[in-house]
């Protein structure tokens, strides 16, 4: 764990991804949450914080029911399997979670729902009456019919289900004033602005209590059953929302919970927009009910298409992330996903583009500057990284080019404190195309040639323009390769390993982000390529 350069002891940080069905396999749509989460994480452990990230699977609801008996396997087989999928993403997606819950399979989860609940009927919060409603299993959420769409649910447009039982209840509708403080006053953050307005509306609109329990017979058996009613299972969302803080040994009062829910400076969930009233309203209301701590950040990412589809196993879309790192590098899916995707829109993939960003940004922009940059110094020092020359005699690029770099670290900071790893990483190859537009505007080559002048001066100024031209281009990779780590880690690695820069002497922040923290003398190690250029499969360019 980094240690904050002042000393202190680094500030618990807690951040999770929502945790998926696991009725079918994950897909590319998937691998967007997971990177984007892995990136915050990775990014708040180089700044020195204490970070704890959770994942995990949503494994008791009904639509793993269906999906189990349409297999003719039990729900137990069907999510075991399933689950494996995507713990399965860890290496491939190079992600690096500390934690990952299994909502049908573990007793810290159960023992923590069912204090959960408990609480919120101590409050309460909790009762039982008849209901009738419409029910869509896709969502696993009752829709008022005012928010169907032709009578058919907005997302997965299915005609829901009319259900009629008796159910326990949630009393919302008393959390709305506090939840509305909350939102507005930014203690509870919901990143995107039009994200915070949409429940800032929703909640102003009235909120209704809601269902959190089913039967025993819709829900066929399977599901964590409710306290002292042994004829009902609590509805998935109330179980699953759990799952953020069951993991940490709410069930207990743990240390872990203590330190990364209670005590965290921060305790931020990513999550699609599909989930936001779940999460915006449902789960603090909740946590207000059982006093506890509310989250304080709640980052919304958009859907991802694939072409301009959705992506949906009937249409035979669904693309495997595993299969696209192996054959492309997880660090190139990561740099579309995270540089490519707008944070907090709707993106798309296609493989093409996939294909031609990776090669133009990866390949031509950073693999160029790195393997022209090494080989001058290979060329020119013996491989030995020049120190430059002093200020006075710099040129008025070589402060360009400067100034960009001593920026970048403010510059990435302010785009990650606001979830948009897009906008950090487009600082990052400002800064690259600063330092590649400089290489063709001096001309080191030229230097070089001067540097053998029968006049004095103008070969000490040739010395002078070429040493410093060189260090700057050299800078620029290390701060390159530093703040690279959360999104492209193991290309990070590569950059360092060749710039001749020891994995453990990187440097820890803010002094490993200011502009000059690469030893002159160093000596490069150039190595193979590092970003080799992709291709697309034959029968993707017919």
């Amino acid at each position: 764990m980094t240690t904050p350069i002042d000393g202190t002891a680094p500030a618990p940080w807690f951040v999770t991804t929502a945790i998926p069905y696991v009725n079918a396999q994950p897909h590319v749509g998937h691998a967007l949450e997971y990177v984007l989460t892995d990136a915050l994480a990775r990014y708040h452990r180089l700044v020195g914080d204490d970070v704890w990230f959770l994942t995990g699977t949503d494994e008791n609801s009904l639509k793993n029911v269906q999906a189990a008996e349409r297999e003719g396997v039990s729900p137990a087989e069907l999510v075991a399997r399933n689950s494996r999928l995507f713990l399965g993403l860890r290496d491939p997606l190079d992600l690096s979670f500390d934690d990952f819950i299994r909502t049908s399979a573990e007793a810290r989860h159960r023992a923590g729902v069912w204090r959960l609940w408990e609480a919120c009927d101590r409050a309460g919060d909790i009762y039982k009456r008849a209901y009738r409603g419409l029910y869509c299993v896709g969502c696993e959420q009752f829709y008022a019919e005012s928010e169907l769409d032709g009578g058919v649910c907005p997302v997965h447009r299915t005609v829901p289900d009319e259900v009629e039982e008796e159910n326990h209840f949630f009393r919302l509708s008393r959390y709305a004033a506090a939840l509305e403080d909350h939102i507005a006053s930014g203690r509870f953050r919901i990143e995107p602005e039009t994200r915070r307005n949409e429940v800032l509306s929703f909640i102003r609109g009235g909120l209704a209590d809601f269902s959190i329990s089913r039967s025993q017979a819709r829900a066929h058996g399977w599901g964590v059953p409710v306290p002292g009613d042994p004829d009902q299972v609590m509805y998935v969302w109330f179980d699953a929302l759990g799952n953020y803080i069951t993991a940490l040994d709410y069930a207990d009062d743990g240390p872990r919970f203590r330190r990364y829910w209670t005590e965290a400076k921060a305790r931020v969930h990513v999550v699609g927009k599909d989930i936001i009233r779940f999460h915006a309203v449902y789960w603090p209301a909740m946590l207000l009910s059982a006093g506890l701590a509310l989250p304080t950040d709640l980052m919304v990412h958009g859907f991802l298409t694939v072409e301009g589809v959705k992506i949906s196993k009937s249409l035979g879309n669904v693309i495997d992330p595993v299969g696209l790192a192996d054959a492309y590098g997880s660090d190139a899916l990561r740099y579309y996903l995270l540089r490519q995707i707008r944070s907090t829109d709707d993106g798309d993939f296609a493989l093409e583009r996939f294909v031609r960003a990776c090669n133009a940004d990866l390949a031509d922009q950073l693999g160029n500057l790195l393997s022209r940059t090494l080989g001058m110094i290979g060329r020119y020092y013996d491989g030995a990284v020049p120190a430059p020359a002093d200020d006075e005699r710099w040129a008025p690029g070589d402060r360009a080019l400067r100034d960009a770099g001593a920026a970048l670290g403010a510059r990435v900071d302010a785009a990650m404190a606001r979830f948009q790893t897009h906008e950090a990483m487009a600082a990052i190859w400002d800064v690259v195309d600063v330092a590649n537009k400089h290489v063709v505007a001096v001309e080191p080559w030229t230097l070089a040639k001067r540097r053998k002048s029968a006049d004095p001066a103008e070969a000490a100024d040739a010395e002078a323009r070429l040493a410093t031209t060189l260090y700057g281009l050299a800078e620029v990779l290390r701060l390159a390769a530093w703040f690279c780590q959360p999104f492209i880690p193991k290309s990070a690695a590569g950059i360092f390993a060749q710039l001749g820069v020891a994995a453990d002497a990187a440097g820890a922040w803010p002094a490993a982000a200011r502009w000059g923290g690469l030893p002159a003398g160093t000596r490069v190690q150039p190595g193979g390529v590092l970003f080799p250029k992709l291709e697309l499969p034959l029968d993707a360019e017919a």
